[in-house]
């Protein structure tokens, strides 16, 4: 509500240098005071905050369609509670995570910061793709590295620019070399080891089929996928998902019902799934979390589900829930971000995962 004295021209003109204070007492010239009416008042008329969105919003939507129409039917929530947590057998005080970096990929620093404040320890991986010696000689120390490493985390990116049908196929490329997938096999399933992705990350292992498979096997259109926004383009915004299951170790802090803001950044993030597949992974706690409105319920409304995928799926794991997929960038918070925006954010994902091999 504006301040009695304010008048428009105050309102609209130039303020050279000037700042904007929300505070307890008056400090300088008063514009106005905070409200909960949903509504800005000035001079007693009043105009909803819900009005003035649509206004903005309808402006470009004959152009740039934003508010798509949900075609869907209706989704429920998941909830899948594990009573105890699968431990690695190997202690380690300071698993070592090793962090791949493709053509195209640009997460790997937030990643590596979040897993260094876990109590990880994390080293960056450049894949040199210059030359054919160059992939020949990443494959060799790659797979050497592996043998060290407790942790695989495919962090997020554009790979290979995200040409058409192109999100991850370089990394899927990588991972299917004989040695590197007897590596990663070695690691899931002699070593107790983790392994995650996060956006390409996680296309990359829906691609691979570690996740729902759990291993690295042949993909054919049977297996689930990730697509096109149904948008048609990029999303770049802040949503709210909910744990739907904590049976995966990189969920032990997190309990099922809980929810979290997460801020996202895809084109290709819609999760399709036969609804065969659907319930098999519901039934087996395979459902990480889902894309949920303010009322934490799941839901197809694009302000809330930015991709449209099926169920509102937004991370999915193996069977066993060591390979953790999700489309949200877990890895973009630490303490004092996003302070306008009311919610929680760390749902322990990191921290969950160096607690596994105590």
């Amino acid at each position: 509500q504006f301040d009695d004295g304010m008048t428009m021209g105050e309102v609209f003109g130039y303020c050279y240098g000037a700042f904007l204070l929300e505070t307890d007492e008056p400090v300088g010239t008063v514009v106005g005071y905070t409200t909960d009416d949903g509504q800005i008042t000035m001079g007693g008329k009043a105009v909803s905050l819900e009005t003035l969105l649509c206004d903005y919003e309808q402006k470009l939507e004959p152009v740039f369609p934003c508010n798509c129409t949900v075609r869907s039917k209706a989704v429920h929530n998941i909830t899948y509670k594990a009573d105890n947590h699968p431990k690695a057998k190997i202690h380690v005080a300071k698993p070592r995570v090793l962090i791949p970096v493709f053509p195209g990929t640009n997460c790997e620093f937030d990643t590596a910061k979040a897993l260094a404040a876990a109590g990880a320890e994390p080293e960056i991986f450049v894949i040199n793709n210059l030359t054919s010696s160059g992939i020949s000689r990443s494959v060799e120390q790659f797979a050497e590295k592996l043998k060290q490493a407790q942790i695989v985390f495919v962090p997020g990116g554009f790979s290979g620019g995200d040409e058409p049908d192109g999100s991850g196929k370089f990394i899927t490329a990588f991972f299917r070399n004989g040695r590197i997938k007897e590596g990663v096999t070695d690691l899931l399933e002699n070593r107790d080891g983790l392994m995650a992705g996060i956006c390409n990350g996680f296309q990359a292992l829906v691609k691979l089929g570690l996740v729902p498979f759990g291993k690295i096997i042949d993909t054919d259109e049977t297996c689930p996928t990730l697509t096109y926004n149904d948008i048609g383009r990029h999303q770049s915004r802040m949503v709210r998902t909910r744990v739907a299951s904590n049976k995966s170790p990189w969920l032990m802090e997190a309990e099922p019902g809980a929810v979290y803001n997460v801020p996202i950044s895809h084109g290709e993030g819609k999760f399709i799934v036969s609804d065969e597949m659907l319930a098999k992974l519901i039934e087996n706690g395979q459902v990480a979390t889902q894309y949920v409105d303010l009322d934490g319920n799941a839901t197809m409304d694009i302000r809330f589900n930015p991709n449209g995928s099926v169920c509102a799926i937004e991370g999915i794991t193996s069977p066993d829930g060591r390979v953790l997929g999700k489309m949200g960038h877990s890895e973009r918070f630490e303490d004092g971000l996003y302070q306008n925006v009311a919610g929680e954010y760390d749902m322990g994902l990191f921290r969950s995962a160096v607690r596994y091999f105590e």
